[in-house]
């Protein structure tokens, strides 16, 4: 039950930080000259908006794991474990594509994010013992 619980350590993390309005990065042109930098929550439509889909789409696998790991607490079933897998590397990966557009465009947060979906991934590859699935 506590590997099970610890299971949900790192998600939760990013789940806090994708709230928090510091992720997402969208760049304004400024017809005077330099443009400007906007940050908003990995949940707001507004850079999905301006084609920065990644961290949408990462704040939706997110909450997906969440829900997956939650069921996974009450019910020993190894398929949920294995979708929760697979959803957290597909997560670190869709997190690092504004990286697409360049640096400008990724945050500290957005890398702590990545980080804290990597390590999940992680996580949940450890061994486990038989009776703890």
């Amino acid at each position: 039950m506590k590997k099970r619980l610890f299971n949900l350590l790192f998600p939760v993390a990013a789940l806090i930080l994708e709230l928090l309005p510091y992720g997402a990065v969208c760049n304004f042109a400024n017809p005077e000259g330099e443009s400007f930098r906007r940050t908003y929550s990995y949940f707001d439509v507004t850079p999905f908006g301006y084609a920065n889909f990644a961290p949408l789409l990462t704040a939706i696998v997110t909450c997906i794991v969440i829900l997956l790991l939650l069921i996974h607490l009450f019910q020993k079933e190894p398929s949920l474990l294995t979708a929760a897998k697979l959803l957290l590397g597909a997560g670190s990966v869709i997190s690092l594509c504004p990286l697409l557009y360049g640096v400008r465009f990724f945050s500290v947060t957005g890398g702590a994010i990545t980080a804290c979906l990597a390590v999940g991934c992680a996580v949940l590859f450890l061994p486990m013992k038989k009776d703890n699935v």
